[in-house]
């Protein structure tokens, strides 16, 4: 592992549910310090799990959890303070409006508020969330809620960002937007680490890829050489797309049946 040079190392990392289930069987990963990783799998292939294990929510069971240098579950205030979250299921303060929210959030991270009131002006008139304080989160849609997490997690300009399917149920110009801010921040040195079912757009936007597949990495490459990586495991059925490649490794056949009656 090359950990010098990677913001987020997981070595033979394991974890295990009291149900018994197995999320993650020995995962090893190094994401590279300034890449746009994005981590793909099928619904419950350990994703959200090894996102759990970033955020320090909860323990593995086997190996270790390192994030911009640091155990994940002991790191110092001011190492957690360069890191911005986005989890699968964000607890929100319904009863703030979203610059109330974002003004907090910043505050929290230790911006004067003044800074912190100038950024949330720039995020929320980026992101198309009302600027007043009127409409309360709890009022939000969806892709509202998303939309407030993702400024919540960028409002202390952190160099490594941790997100669970931040273009989920987002419009499609709040995901052109989201995506160049990304850009810019990989562009300037932050690493990205995303979740997405949305293979198309993970192929397009982010440098590098990691496929897991009940809790085992399979392939991990640099997206521009990702058939390079996936020929000693596919052989003449690699594709030329994420989508094929991703379908091929992790797909049972009886997936890709068709219906009878169509």
């Amino acid at each position: 592992m090359a950990a010098d040079t990677s913001d987020i190392v997981l070595e033979r990392v394991t974890k295990s549910y009291e149900n018994g289930h197995r999320a993650l069987g020995g995962l090893s990963l190094a994401v590279p310090r300034g890449s746009i990783m994005g981590f793909v799998g099928l619904n419950g292939a350990g994703k959200s799990t090894t996102i759990r294990l970033l955020a320090g929510l909860e323990h593995a069971d086997e190996g270790t959890v390192t994030v911009l240098g640091h155990p994940a579950m002991s790191r110092p205030p001011a190492v957690a303070a360069r890191i911005g979250f986005v989890l699968d299921d964000p607890f929100y303060f319904d009863w703030l409006s979203g610059r109330e929210y974002s003004i907090w959030t910043g505050m929290m991270y230790g911006l004067h508020r003044d800074v912190s009131e100038r950024r949330t002006a720039e995020l929320l008139a980026l992101l198309d969330l009302p600027a007043d304080d009127r409409q309360l989160i709890g009022t939000y849609s969806t892709g509202m809620k998303k939309k407030i997490s993702l400024a919540a997690a960028l409002i202390h300009a952190p160099s490594l960002l941790i997100l669970d399917e931040p273009l989920e149920a987002v419009d499609a110009v709040a995901a052109r937007t989201i995506k160049d801010i990304l850009t810019d921040l990989a562009s300037r040195g932050a690493t990205v680490f995303i979740t997405s079912h949305a293979l198309d757009t993970v192929e397009r936007f982010c440098t590098d890829v990691c496929i897991i597949h009940e809790g085992r990495i399979m392939v991990q490459s640099p997206m521009a050489s990702l058939a390079d990586a996936v020929q000693p495991l596919l052989g003449e059925h690699a594709g030329s797309t994420l989508e094929e490649n991703f379908v091929s490794l992790v797909a049972p056949s009886s997936t890709r049946r068709r219906l009878s009656y169509v």
